[in-house]
């Protein structure tokens, strides 16, 4: 179901209006498995993309996925009140990532939220909503709505298909899969890990 993700939050994106010509989107947490994805899929439908890591050795990658620009959490976190900068917003980290991503975006905006690796605390106050409008919209799967998954799979299957899934995805045994496990935890893992139980 976490495929899911990745595109409900766009077509949540567009259901409010975000529309490519709407200006920059932020994808946090880019390097992961969703992030990645998110941030290609994105870019295909001609969003210009503006990613966060904290792996700027990975910038590369996040260029060749799509990514306009690349920038640190730390840029990302930033509490200086600089005027919105974001569209849109697709989320994947919570905490104060999201809490700044909400205080960063134009007003009548949309952020889309789907994770909580950094914190499932939000600290931030009314104003990005009363004053400029900001839409928050939570993505869940497990109970997605049976003709949602429908549209989303028709769109993944058509339209917005990626041609770059090997760039994207790697492929370990079972034996190989505590290594594995070790890097994601150490925050060393990029894209998505098949686990093929043939190898």
């Amino acid at each position: 179901m976490l495929i899911l993700h990745r595109f409900r939050t766009i077509l949540k994106l567009l259901e409010h209006g975000i529309t490519p010509d709407k200006g920059e989107i932020l994808v946090t947490g880019a390097t992961g498995g969703t992030g990645s994805f998110a941030l290609a899929m994105l870019a295909k439908i001609g969003y210009q993309v503006v990613t966060v890591t904290g792996k700027l050795n990975e910038k590369q990658f996040l260029i060749d996925l799509g990514a306009k620009e690349v920038i640190s959490r730390e840029q990302a976190t930033d509490t200086s009140g600089k005027p919105g900068r974001w569209a849109g917003v697709v989320d994947l980290v919570g905490g104060e990532i999201l809490s700044t991503a909400i205080r960063s975006t134009k007003p009548y905006g949309v952020v889309t939220c789907c994770g909580n690796v950094a914190s499932p605390d939000l600290h931030i106050n009314v104003y990005p909503f009363i004053l400029r409008g900001i839409t928050v919209v939570g993505i869940d799967s497990q109970s997605c709505p049976m003709a949602f998954r429908r549209r989303t799979w028709d769109k993944i299957a058509n339209e917005w298909k990626l041609t770059i899934l090997d760039r994207q995805t790697s492929v370990c045994s079972l034996e190989e899969l505590d290594a594995e496990i070790d890097r994601i935890l150490a925050g060393k893992q990029k894209g998505r890990m098949i686990v093929d139980l043939a190898k």
